[in-house]
């Protein structure tokens, strides 16, 4: 089997996302902010997606893989949830219970 190097595990990036497709429906999101909090400290962020399960945000703080945080969100209270992964600025939080997804009404 051929690998490019470099990749996880030998899987291709095309394998990977097609491994990680989530079940539930992602809304986007990226005109809304929430908050983030972390180690006692508050952070306004943009948000990307979100989705019952967990949500994309924009932050170039210092979080680490597995981190525990919580996410204000607009009218829907404090989730919260885990770091699952960080890349260019983009972090992805998987929610310890489901959330009601912001709706875009438009």
């Amino acid at each position: 089997m051929d690998h490019k190097p470099g990749s996880k595990r030998g899987i291709s990036a095309n394998i990977r996302r097609l491994l990680d497709q989530r079940g539930e429906k992602r809304n986007e999101a990226e005109s809304q902010t929430a908050i983030l909090t972390h180690l006692g400290n508050r952070h306004d962020v943009a948000l990307i997606n979100l989705s019952s399960a967990g949500a994309m945000i924009v932050f170039d703080g210092d979080l680490t893989e597995g981190d525990e945080v919580g996410i204000q969100l607009l009218d829907h209270g404090l989730v919260s949830g885990h770091v699952r992964w960080i890349r260019d600025g983009r972090v992805g939080v998987s929610f310890a219970g489901p959330a009601d997804p912001v709706q875009d009404d438009e």
